[in-house]
């Protein structure tokens, strides 16, 4: 199996392909599309702010690229935000995959939201194995609201989905790489979904 993690200068690969090699799986960071293409799975990473995130994706033409995937695609953290069509986030327009507009915490809380919070009412694939109110690492200023592709929900200045599918799409909010032995595990669930 090859893994290929999308590589647009918007994420921090480092730890998630040290992840990977944990889980003595072959991966290579990468911006080539034929490699992207013909990768069993694709992990589409992103830290940072999405409107430069976004211009380095149609800078490599990988907007359209990443779209027309077939195989399990897995965004995390600014990854699942770009999926959806429209965030408040300098006002950006995203890859349009899942409807919906990522928006922004307010004032009453801190923000960014920084480490540790559960996750509950986890449906699919990706959380087999791993148990409701599970704790799982963030680093975000934006959110994504509950949708109709919501398969996790968090709890900071309201219930938010931290956990989208959509076809071969998935996306996560949380960090796996940096979430210990259950983050281990829903990658394992990635890395074992069925093209």
């Amino acid at each position: 199996m090859v893994v290929a993690i999308i590589d647009y200068g918007a994420g921090n690969t480092k730890s998630l392909q040290f992840a990977l090699d944990r889980l003595g799986v072959n991966n290579l960071l990468t911006s080539d599309a034929d490699r992207i293409k013909n990768a069993d799975k694709v992990i589409f990473p992103g830290q940072g702010a999405a409107g430069s995130a976004m211009k380095k994706l149609k800078h490599y033409n990988l907007d359209s690229l990443i779209i027309g995937l077939k195989q399990p695609v897995l965004g995390i953290c600014l990854g699942m935000q770009l999926l959806c069509e429209h965030t408040e986030e300098g006002d950006v327009e995203g890859l349009g995959i899942i409807q919906g507009t990522v928006k922004r915490f307010t004032n009453e809380v801190k923000v960014p939201q920084m480490g540790w919070n559960s996750i509950h009412e986890l449906n699919g694939p990706l959380f087999q194995g791993i148990e409701n109110d599970s704790h799982m690492y963030l680093v975000h200023s934006y959110y994504v609201p509950k949708l109709h592709e919501t398969v996790a929900l968090c709890n900071y200045n309201g219930i938010y989905s931290v956990a989208l599918q959509k076809n071969n799409f998935y996306g996560v909010q949380f960090h796996p790489e940096k979430s210990s032995s259950k983050g281990q595990l829903l990658l394992n669930n990635f890395l074992n979904l069925e093209r």
